[in-house]
């Protein structure tokens, strides 16, 4: 798990950042980077209050401002100048205005005292000077809806722990740098704890889950001690009737759709099925909407049963496939009588597999998606022994008479395009060399979350940290390590390790389908006009 992580000092080259700097990050979307924390936010305004059609994202930072678009609807070259011109109007266009937020608190962190002694006063009075503050969201990140709140009138800049603790409880409230903040759920944490609020910050079931978006107005109210309330949980899958009965889920199998995009300045992930075109593959074989969840399991080893008549469609991975016992074809529609025993064996090529069922899996729907996001624990959890799953109503239409379509195996050496990404000043001039002409083995650290690859070191030439700025998913991150980590559906949506490059979005799909073992190599993506 990442830290909340932010910083002082420029962004850009030694001396200061420039006024603006567009930097490439990836082929569907911009960092526009600013002189600082104040332009960013400004910057952020004007765009949100003038964004055109293909628009995805407008994702605020501490001195970036990430931009995501669709290309087939917004070329690269107009959304690069619309950034312009919004920045050049100085934030003359505005989003509306502010929504005010009051939370209330409780000063019983056990940093309290220690903080007031550093800042040179008592803990009564930094209870009074934060209470006092005029606060404001700055962005999000780290956590879905955990919120960086500034204010011009507190002047204080706090260490950060020494150690991170490993584990800071929900309603947590904290001060690092110059921002303040509260743990929406339990994450490990370096920032100094002050306080407690019992707001919930993150719901599942509100229509807008994250109670703290940018721009919001905050005031903090002090009130005596209660509990901490953390975010909804969402239930589990029903254990009662349904229209299948997981028997095994195997290694790891999961209720996804196509994600939930657009959330990422709120700390919500994609998230996602990893491999989306083998999911939207499945569903159009059994009829479905391309937007239908479905299951996608990890290395196989699944079993399930039918309670009812099912048509179902086994994309994706290679497992050998078998209802009660008797051999079947994958990458076709399939009839699944009730009653009936479905196995998924373990794949011989690919990491995951899809299992489309007619009509879609129900699931409860946060920020207009079903997905299951693992890092910030939204949707259904992990899929268990036991549970019994329902279909939906997401048919299109009936199940076309295909008895076979084009597919290939997931090779084991994967062939990965790469576009540019923002932070390659920050490597040596050989780096992106020793990228391009290595083979990269996938490590035993890869999950939803990301994938570890194994290799020649890459050279930075920088040794500090970025301030936090967003991700996106295929972000190849190099820490100090110089082992380059790529960021997946279920990656956080801020980071402080600079990116050198960033996975193509034609080639997200193969990379979600590397297991440990698995070799990429890299090649250049055609460059968007």
């Amino acid at each position: 798990m990442v830290s909340p992580a932010a910083g002082r000092g420029a962004a850009g080259a030694a001396g200061g950042a420039p006024v603006l700097r567009l930097l490439p990050m990836g082929d569907r979307a911009v960092l526009a980077e600013v002189a600082g924390l104040a332009e960013a936010t400004a910057l952020r305004e004007a765009l949100a209050g003038s964004a055109p059609h293909g628009v995805v994202d407008v994702v605020p930072a501490a001195r970036t401002v990430l931009v995501q678009f669709d290309p087939g609807v917004l070329p690269v070259a107009s959304a690069r100048a619309w950034i312009r011109a919004a920045h050049d109007e100085g934030g003359s266009a505005s989003p509306g205005p502010a929504v005010g937020v009051e939370l209330p608190i409780v000063y019983d962190g056990p940093d309290l005292d220690e903080t007031a002694r550093m800042l040179g006063m008592g803990a009564e009075a930094l209870a009074a000077r934060h209470a006092g503050a005029a606060w404001t969201v700055a962005f999000g990140g780290f956590a879905p809806g955990f919120a960086y709140l500034v204010a011009p009138d507190w002047s204080f800049d706090v260490p950060r722990l020494e150690a991170p603790r490993t584990r800071v409880p929900p309603g947590a409230v904290g001060l690092a740098g110059e921002f303040t903040g509260a743990y929406p759920r339990a994450t490990p944490g370096g920032w100094r704890l002050i306080g407690t609020t019992g707001a919930v910050l993150f719901d599942p079931a509100r229509e807008r889950p994250a109670l703290l978006a940018p721009g919001t107005r905050v005031t903090w109210r002090p009130g005596r001690a209660r509990s901490a309330t953390a975010a909804a949980s969402m239930p589990p899958a029903d254990r009662g009737a349904g229209g299948i009965e997981v028997l095994e889920p195997g290694l790891l199998a999961t209720v996804q759709d196509l994600g939930r995009p657009g959330h990422a300045a709120v700390g919500v992930a994609v998230s996602g099925a990893l491999d989306r075109a083998a999911l939207r593959l499945g569903n159009r074989l059994v009829g479905n909407r391309e937007t239908a969840a479905g299951i996608e399991i990890t290395l196989g080893g699944f079993r399930a049963r039918a309670r009812s008549d099912q048509w179902i469609a086994i994309t994706g991975a290679a497992p050998a496939v078998t209802i009660d016992g008797v051999a079947v074809d994958a990458q076709r529609a399939l009839l699944w009588p009730a009653g009936t025993e479905l196995r998924l064996g373990w794949a011989q090529h690919g990491a995951r597999a899809y299992a489309a069922v007619r009509g879609g899996i129900r699931a409860p729907v946060v920020a207009g998606s079903r997905a299951t996001d693992r890092l910030a624990g939204i949707g259904l959890p992990p899929l268990a022994a036991g549970d019994a799953l329902e279909a939906g109503e997401d048919a299109a239409g009936p199940v076309p008479p295909v008895d076979v379509v084009p597919w290939s195996v997931p090779p084991d050496i994967l062939e990965i395009e790469l576009a540019e990404g923002p932070r390659a000043d920050w490597f040596s001039p050989d780096a992106l060399r020793v990228l391009f002409d290595a083979s990269w083995r996938v490590g035993a650290e890869a999950d939803r979350v990301g994938i570890r690859l194994e290799g020649p070191p890459i050279e930075r030439l920088r040794r500090g940290e970025l301030p936090s700025e967003p991700m996106v998913p295929g972000a190849i991150q190099v820490p100090p390590s110089g082992q380059p980590t790529v960021l997946l559906a279920d990656g956080p949506v801020t980071g402080g390790y600079p990116v050198i490059t960033v996975v193509a979005a034609a080639s997200l799909d193969a990379v979600g389908q590397a297991r440990p073992g698995t070799l990429l190599r890299f090649r250049h993506a055609r460059r968007a006009p």
